[in-house]
């Protein structure tokens, strides 16, 4: 009962909030040219407590803290070492957009040896490079890891991931990203979640703001706006001028579940047609009880065991046939689907069989 309460009480309130509330338009596109890059570097990660790469696991391990070694002087050709308190990591990080140099950026640290915690480790000087091969960071300092990990003589216990951390701004900004925003003419808009209706609501905000014709659908995910149209002199303030109106966006009707958890999300344009719904559960069950049977005192013969099988197959009253009318608003599909009084992974395979049947009108998405 309270699952089906909490599942009216989730669609209304998203319904409600999705038809009374408009979006702006930074929250609904992405500008043409306003991204940021992927970053990767491969690096040594030092002074762990004895949970460090296992160097006969990890080659690679030695190598690079020789490699790092000899750079900085110290000559180890020949030497025998193995250290536990050492891990080779990949370090990732996001170069925002228009990000200069000198500035910080986060990074995350992950171990690919077979270290066992990262926790108080300290990252050495990782080049990041972008996927052109240049180096555009630099990234050191302390580790903080989201995990803790503990081993005994008998047992060990690992809560969270202690192999991956990260590190504030952990890298300095060495390189920009060549590209001269200001130069555009003009200005492509990519809405995340591409729709005609969602577009054209967009073209025709952003043209009644400038009180001229300066942007253009020109399909459902691009709106493709004039820079020298809009006579404010440079593609920053234009943006300026149009990210924060509001749009009211528009989407594809939808039922999303998840059969691991059992939760149900409906959009708030979900219709289902008529129908009628029988819902009950077939259960079979088998129970072994075998005897002994033994041969009269004196008597020739042997003891054996008889079998001695009982199979029942009980069918659960579930709901009967019931009739769910066509739901003419989220809130009365929601009630009609409840009136079944079924669980909520009883309630996904009946719109399974619904959606089967031609009667839900809406994309079914199952996870």
């Amino acid at each position: 009962m309270i699952a089906r309460v909490l599942f009216i009480g989730m669609a209304a309130l998203f319904a409600n909030a999705a038809a009374s509330e408009s979006i702006r338009i930074k929250d609904l596109v992405e500008f043409d040219g306003v991204r940021s890059n992927d970053l990767v570097g491969y690096g040594l990660v030092v002074g762990l407590a004895g949970t460090g790469d296992g160097l006969r696991n990890s080659p690679f391990t030695e190598e690079i803290m020789s490699n790092l070694l000899e750079r900085l002087g110290v000559n180890v050709t020949g030497e025998k070492f193995q250290p536990k308190n050492v891990a080779a990591v990949f370090v990732t990080a996001a170069l925002p957009p228009f990000a200069r140099a000198g500035g910080r950026i986060d990074v995350t640290v992950s171990a690919i040896g077979d270290a066992k915690s990262l926790l108080g480790g300290t990252l050495v000087m990782t080049p990041l490079n972008g996927a052109d091969g240049q180096i555009y960071a630099v990234a050191q300092g302390t580790i903080i890891a989201g995990g803790v990990f503990a081993e005994g003589q008998g047992a060990k216990v690992t809560q969270g991931v202690p192999t991956a951390g990260t590190i504030p701004s952990g890298a300095h900004i060495e390189r920009e990203v060549q590209f001269d925003f200001s130069q555009m003419h003009s200005v492509r808009l990519a809405l995340r979640a591409p729709d005609f209706t969602t577009a054209a609501r967009i073209e025709g905000v952003i043209n009644q703001a400038f009180g001229a014709q300066v942007a253009v659908m020109q399909d459902a995910g691009t709106v493709a706006l004039n820079i020298d149209a809009t006579k404010l002199g440079s593609p920053a303030r234009a943006i300026a001028a149009l990210e924060n109106l509001l749009v009211e966006p528009e989407a594809r009707a939808r039922v999303v579940v998840d059969q691991r958890s059992g939760t149900i999300v409906m959009d708030e344009d979900v219709r289902i047609s008529h129908v009628a719904i029988a819902q009950g559960n077939l259960t079979l069950r088998v129970d072994e009880m075998p005897q002994v049977s033994q041969p009269n005192p004196f008597a020739q013969g042997e003891t054996i065991v008889v079998p001695n099988s009982k199979v029942s197959i009980q069918n659960a009253p579930g709901t009967g046939l019931a009739e769910v009318q066509g739901g003419a608003s989220l809130s009365e599909v929601v009630a009609g689907l409840n009136a079944l009084g079924v669980a909520p992974h009883d309630m996904i395979d009946i719109l399974k069989s619904i959606n089967a049947a031609g009667a839900l009108h809406a994309e079914f998405l199952v996870n």
